[in-house]
Parts: C-alpha cells; sequence; structure tokens
C-alpha cells in the first residue's frame, strides 16, 4: 500500500509558482483580497475573484497541499484521513453532558481544500425549507431555495460513477442518468461545473435490499428519485464528490489547482492567521476597519503582516472563524475581558449557537460474507483493492462506504409537535429530522472492528437537532485550541429523534428483503429495548458527524445574536466578511459542503457587485 501511495505522490499534480511555504516569500505585502482560510468555501472565492484580472488575490491556509497527501483522494480511505493529524486540527470538545461526559474528537480540515479534502464526499443541498428559512430569518429573498439553486448548480458537473453498475453493460463507461436504475433526476443537476458528483460506484452487498425495503415498505420509506431536488424525504441513492476515476473532488483539486497559475492569484500554505488587525485611524470613523491580518507558522514563530486593500474575507470555518473574531476583538465584552482582549465590536453572537450532527452507529451480524469487513481483515485483500483503484478505478476503494440514505420526519412516529408536544426544531415538512446511512459492513467511531463476524451499520443521524452549544477561547494564544462544546444530545427533542433513529433502523430492517440476511443485533443494541435503555444506548454511543456551523451566523438587522449581515459582512465592522459554514443560522438537514459551495459562489458575487465588476 505504501509503495503505492509513494508512487501516486510522484504522479500528484504540481501546483505552480504562486503557491508559497514560507511568509517571507510572498511577492507582496498588499492584496485587493486576503481570504482566511484555503478550505472548502476559500478556494472558491479565491477562484471567483480571481476571474476579475484588476483583482489580487491572496489564500492563507494553516496546512499543507493537499498533494503532499495522496491518500485524501481514495474515497474509502476517509476514516483514517480523518484521523491524519498533518492534515487535521486535532480537536476534541469538551466533555459533553449529554453523552455522559465523554469528550469526542471533533477532526476538521486543516489542507488545502480544508474539509473538502477529509469528509464523507456525500452531496445534499438540503430541502427547499431549508432554504427558505435562511431567507425568511435572514430577510433576504436571495438566501432562498429558489435563489440558490443556479448556485447549486453552478457548482456542480455531474459525471458518471466511477466503475459503471449498470447490469446490462458493466463496465461499458455507457451510463445513462435518466434510465439507470432510475437513482437521480438529470434534470435538476449539472455536468459543467468545477465539482464532481456521481453516484456511488460500488454498489455492495446490501444495496439491492435497501432498494427493495422501499417497495415492500412504501408507507413508511418511500423511494425518492433525487434527494437533491429539495424534497429528500424517503430512501435514494446518495451523490458524492467523486470523480469517474473514482478520486475525491474538493474544493483543492476541482477550483484552486486548474486557477493556480494566474499572475493575480498567491496561495500560502502551512501558515495560521494568528489575528486581524483594525487601521490605526479606523477610530476616527463610525466603525472599525479591518485593513491587515497578522500570520506565523508557530507560536514562537516571526509575526508577518498582510494587508487587504478591499477585504479581509474569513473562510477558516466553524470552529477557527470565531476563534479568530474572538481574538481580534471581536464579540461579547465578557468572553473577550476574560483574556484581556480589547473590544473593538460587540457582538455576543460569535462563537454562540454552534449546531451539530449528533450521530449513532448501530450493528447488526449478517449471513454474509461479502461485507467491507472481509477486506478490513486482510493486508492482501486491501492491496488488491487499493492497486484496483489506483489503476482502474474501480472495487471497492472508489466510495466511502454507504451507496444509499434514508431521511426521514418522525410527526408520524409517535412524535407530537406543537401544543402539549415538542417545538419543531425542523425548517419546515420538506426537512428530514434523521437521516439513515445503512453501510455494508462495521463502521463505528468509538469501537474497533471485531476480530470475527459480518455486519451491517446503519448511522443515524439528529439533521434538525435543536441543541446548541458553542466555540470559545481557552486563551488568547492563537496556536491554542478553542473550548469546542457542541452542546450534543442537551436538548429532550434530540434524544427523543436518537432514539427514535434506533427504532426506525429496526422497523427498516423488519422488511422481507432482509429474513434471510440479517442473523441478529449486536449485544449493546440488543440490549437496548425499554425507551430508558435506548436513551442510555444513545447517550453511551452517540458521537457526531462533524457539520458545525451556526457559529458567526448571519441575520436580521434587529438580530442580536446574527454576527453578520444578510450580505456576510461583520455587523459593526468595516472590511470583513465572513465566508463559510459558520454563517448558516441552523445546521442544514443534511451533509453542509454541497451548501457551502453555493454558499461560496453567491458570496463571490456579491463581493464582486459591492465593487463595481458584476
Amino acid at each position: 500500500m505504501h509503495a503505492i501511495l509513494a508512487a501516486l505522490l510522484s504522479l500528484a499534480t504540481l501546483v505552480g509558482a504562486a503557491l508559497y511555504s514560507d511568509p517571507a516569500q510572498l511577492p507582496q505585502k498588499e492584496y485587493d483580497f486576503v481570504i482566511v482560510g484555503g478550505g472548502t468555501a476559500g478556494n472558491v472565492l479565491a477562484v471567483r475573484l480571481s476571474e476579475v484580472s484588476s483583482f489580487s488575490v491572496l489564500v492563507i491556509e494553516a496546512g499543507p497541499s493537499n498533494t503532499e497527501y495522496p491518500e485524501i483522494a481514495i474515497p474509502f480511505e476517509f476514516s483514517s484521513v480523518l484521523a491524519n493529524p498533518n492534515i487535521s486540527w486535532n480537536y476534541y470538545t469538551t466533555p459533553q453532558i449529554g453523552l455522559n461526559n465523554r469528550s469526542i474528537s471533533y477532526p476538521r480540515g486543516k489542507v488545502l481544500g480544508g474539509s473538502s479534502s477529509i469528509n464523507a464526499m456525500i452531496w445534499t443541498r438540503t430541502s427547499v425549507d431549508d432554504w427558505d428559512r435562511y431567507a425568511a430569518v435572514t430577510g433576504d429573498p436571495g438566501w432562498s431555495w429558489n435563489a440558490m439553486f443556479p448556485y447549486m448548480l453552478r457548482t456542480e458537473g455531474l459525471v458518471p460513477p466511477a466503475s459503471d453498475p449498470t447490469p446490462a453493460n458493466p463496465g461499458s463507461g455507457e451510463f445513462n442518468f435518466a434510465t439507470d436504475y432510475g437513482r437521480l433526476n438529470p434534470a435538476v443537476h449539472n455536468t459543467t461545473g468545477p465539482v464532481n458528483v456521481s453516484l456511488a460506484g460500488y454498489p455492495g452487498d446490501i444495496t439491492s435490499r435497501v432498494f427493495q425495503t422501499s417497495f415492500e415498505l412504501p408507507e413508511l420509506f418511500p423511494y425518492v428519485l433525487d434527494a437533491n431536488a429539495g424534497y429528500p424525504l424517503g430512501v435514494g441513492f446518495a451523490q458524492y464528490s467523486i470523480n469517474s476515476l473514482g478520486r475525491r473532488s474538493s474544493s483543492a483539486t476541482a477550483y484552486l489547482e486548474p486557477a493556480i497559475n494566474r499572475s493575480n492569484l498567491d496561495v500560502l500554505i502551512t501558515t495560521q492567521v494568528t489575528r486581524l488587525i483594525a487601521a490605526v485611524d479606523s477610530a476616527i470613523t463610525s466603525l472599525p476597519t479591518f485593513t491587515t491580518v497578522e500570520i506565523a507558522q508557530s507560536a514562537n514563530g516571526t509575526r508577518y503582516t498582510v494587508s487587504a486593500n478591499k477585504e479581509i474575507i474569513l473562510s477558516a470555518g466553524s470552529i477557527n472563524t470565531p476563534q479568530l473574531l474572538l481574538l481580534s476583538g471581536i464579540g461579547a465584552p465578557s468572553a473577550l475581558a476574560a483574556h484581556d482582549i480589547t473590544l473593538l465590536v460587540n457582538s455576543s453572537g460569535v462563537g454562540a449557537g454552534l449546531q451539530d450532527h449528533p450521530s449513532l452507529e448501530s450493528q447488526w451480524y449478517v449471513n454474509s460474507t461479502g461485507t467491507f469487513d472481509t477486506v478490513l481483515r486482510n493486508a492482501t485483500l486491501q492491496a488488491e483493492a487499493l492497486s484496483l483503484w489506483e489503476s482502474e478505478g474501480r472495487g471497492l476503494y472508489v466510495e466511502p462506504g454507504d451507496v444509499q440514505v434514508v431521511w426521514k420526519r418522525l410527526e408520524n412516529e409517535n412524535v407530537v409537535f406543537g401544543p402539549g408536544g415538542y417545538l419543531d426544531p425542523a425548517a419546515g415538512p420538506s426537512s428530514p429530522h434523521i437521516e439513515m446511512l445503512p453501510n455494508d459492513g462495521f463502521v463505528s467511531i468509538i469501537e474497533s472492528l471485531p476480530d470475527t463476524g459480518n455486519f451491517l451499520t446503519m448511522v443515524t443521524s439528529v439533521v434538525s437537532p435543536a441543541s446548541r452549544g458553542s466555540v470559545t477561547l481557552a486563551s488568547a494564544d492563537p496556536f491554542d485550541a478553542p473550548l469546542i462544546d457542541p452542546g450534543l444530545l442537551s436538548d429532550p427533542f434530540d434524544v427523543l429523534a436518537a432514539v427514535q433513529s434506533v427504532n426506525q433502523s429496526r422497523q427498516f430492517l423488519s422488511a422481507p428483503t432482509w429474513d434471510d440476511y440479517i442473523l441478529r443485533e449486536a449485544p449493546d443494541l440488543a440490549a437496548a429495548q425499554s425507551e430508558a435503555e435506548l436513551e442510555a444506548y444513545a447517550r453511551n454511543g452517540a458521537s457526531t458527524i462533524w457539520h458545525p456551523t451556526a457559529t458567526a451566523r448571519m441575520g436580521a438587522p434587529d438580530d442580536e445574536l446574527a454576527v453578520l449581515t444578510s450580505d456576510l459582512r461583520v455587523k459593526g465592522a468595516q472590511g470583513l466578511r465572513v465566508v463559510d459554514a459558520s454563517i448558516f443560522p441552523y445546521v442544514p438537514a443534511g451533509h453542509p459542503q454541497a451548501c457551502v459551495y453555493a454558499v461560496a459562489e453567491r458570496a463571490a458575487d456579491l463581493i464582486k457587485e459591492a465593487w463595481g465588476v458584476l
């Protein structure tokens, strides 16, 4: 395996002279736009803004180039990529009261591409109601589904899956999205955008059974042709940011690499922004004007500064963006005073309101040797699978493990909303409460693969949570990790939804198609039968699928917790915007990367319009 990866490294796309690894190498100290973070959103902005030849753009990324780690490209290896300390921030949460005081790992991408370089690549636009709620709470119709749909299309380039799974013509490369299996609706997709999006390229042991369940239990689990049409409820085939060769498509590969040699675009890696600095004479104006970023490569390293003539754009992600705002004097007065940081902008919403998706993995023993457990226990089979991926773009390694996805609401599952019941945290009737991902093997964040047995794992998530948490400073040192408290399962609704996700998984696997496949539940799951036992099971086993949002949310002018205006400017400041997942007022009811790409595309247009070039 290591030999193959070494060979891949030598073949990796090399970026041009505009990539710098030392601040002293930068050819200039002033740019029109300084983008903090070369992640999912930051690279989109870099490319779109540098399309204007009169704009000069600098991207500053704390991590290395994605090309230094060729394993990033392998979809099936995403879990080991997540755990790689060289390309992740290696964060941990504070002890979670809702998880029996467990502290859990919280990886975030620290590499070109950000979390789009380390995530599970699932591509979801979420629901019509989610986007329409963003428009409603900001008072800006530009955030509605209809207004954002062109940006969703702009970012994606739909391609055939890596391994053509059409039974009539396997491996031919001929694929008709409209007829093959009825797995998506080509009318709601674009084929010319930068990010390659595809269906799963390796239908596994359970694919046909998951599909069959929607026909055997249609009232509970109806089939949905394409969840990315805005109405995701039901059972459908997952879409991924994976190209036709079975390689990850990230903001680094899709956006940045094709544009890296532009003369007006520079990229600085392995360098951390330590704070944002307001202009010395900004006190003369009514608002502080942020014009400079301070950067360093280590806690004791030399501090450099770079200036932005037009705007500084924070795209550092939902954890690092609020940390940088606080370090720069933007936040609640008490939060800044605790670390002797001078208050420049009173903004109590910075770091407040963190939302994430709590998740739970439940396992069943199955009557099969065709699950990926067999491969994971055998080094020879792993090497063969990797070789097949590298040479032909086929086989197990072309996908992350799940092929289909189930989205479900809970109002018909003995859950009462409204008077006498729960306040519904979902955006509306098209937004799911839970997600179910059937996996063809043993998947667990907190347990290792058992020595024997073959498994089906149902990964379930509460995708419309009511719980909120926070990101706060541990110290005034920018190289200290912040305190991350997602507040997982802190609201009673989320506990109920987590319990219902297990009940719904059991219901799903009760369909006749599973009769000769499912053997029994894993012991800890089998022991959870009563409501109290199921709650204990959830609190003992829950983690997260790492979708933090809402730590620098946009909102209406009179929203005191809104850090941003609807055009993503920092309220109470000049020269500063935020463009990343922290801007969402509520966590999207899905995997947020496609939403972040769309946000970045719209943000680029907003910025161009503000500077008279659109």
